[in-house]
């Protein structure tokens, strides 16, 4: 019996190819068959392609990485663009400059360049300016805002990529291919799908097909970021629970260390008084110095005057005899 998947796609008309003289040989494995001149895609085999695609976008999402989606075609632009919103990430729906993902560096200068154009308007400094530099500055703004604003809060490479016509999208995809990121694409009968790491075949032209691949897609990231955050949820009461037995173990010694002091209680008091009997032996000491300090002071001072009174007496007497 067929699944709710396989039937969505046949109704999508996801099985329809390109003309058989379009076709590409490499997409040999994945044709069913051909009718009038049509190649049919085998949708068993896309069923399951898809279940790996989205498996491999559930689990890059769980990482916490980006997935960026590129879809310039007409019919798919709208589809990839409200798809990506949903699940928050960045998209290019309007034009793939070269370079955006090996020249990432320079991206991010002109999406630089956009946030300040923003930082002038929000500190009046437009103001300023005379009325036709605003107005190129607003042209400059809306162009960058047309084709970088989708990208603009992507702060490094994506960590895969989700193309919509891998041939429309070649330089996407060589670019991908080309720094090893893994691409996920819809690849149609008249598409390469060797550089492709998850290939999906199916009808990249109509847009009910490109819808319900992509709606496939944006479920399996809308999973896995769901993942994430009930991992996070799960990591923080483990942190809580650590906390309470932490402080447990101060709670369990409380009353080892209260036990302590019971036991040493009278005799270790005791011991205090017999310590003090120290400055009995150093008091002997101290009134050592006193005594051999009054020694030496008595003698000198009572020789001074005993040798100054001759000198004294002898001034006297030669007085005397002068008088005389």
């Amino acid at each position: 019996m067929a699944s709710k998947k396989f039937e969505q796609m046949l109704k999508a008309g996801v099985h329809f190819g390109h003309l058989k003289r379009k076709w590409n040989p490499n997409m040999a494995p994945y044709i069913f068959t051909e009718r009038k001149g049509i190649h049919i895609i085998d949708l068993h085999k896309t069923e399951v392609m898809l279940d790996e695609a989205a498996a491999a976008a559930r689990q890059i999402a769980t990482s916490g990485k980006r997935i960026l989606f590129v879809a310039t075609k007409k019919q798919a632009k709208d589809i990839v663009m409200n798809a990506a919103s949903s699940v928050n990430m960045p998209y290019v729906t309007e034009r793939w400059f070269g370079g955006m993902l090996t020249n990432f560096a320079t991206i991010r200068k002109a999406i630089r360049k956009m946030s300040q154009i923003d930082k002038m308007e929000g500190d009046g400094t437009m103001n300023t300016l005379s009325k036709r530099e605003r107005l190129q500055i607003a042209r400059q703004r809306a162009k960058l805002e047309k084709n970088l604003g989708s990208i603009s809060d992507m702060n490094r490479i994506p960590a895969a990529v989700f193309v919509v016509d891998v041939t429309k999208e070649h330089i996407a995809v060589a670019e991908a291919a080309k720094l090893k990121i893994p691409i996920i694409a819809m690849v149609d009968t008249n598409s390469d799908p060797r550089p492709v790491m998850f290939p999906v075949p199916s009808n990249d032209d109509a847009s009910k097909s490109i819808q319900v691949v992509v709606d496939v897609i944006t479920e399996a990231i809308r999973l896995g970021l769901e993942d994430r955050a009930a991992g996070k949820e799960e990591a923080k009461p483990a942190k809580n629970e650590a906390a309470p037995e932490a402080e447990a173990a101060p709670v369990a010694e409380a009353p080892e260390a209260e036990a302590a002091p019971e036991v040493e209680a009278a005799p270790e008091a005791e011991v205090a008084p017999e310590v003090e009997a120290a400055p009995e032996v150093e008091a002997p000491e101290a009134e050592a110095a006193p005594e051999v300090e009054a020694a030496p002071e008595a003698p000198e001072a009572e020789a001074a005057p005993a040798e100054e009174a001759p000198a004294a007496e002898a001034s006297a007497e030669d007085g005397a005899e002068k008088k005389a």
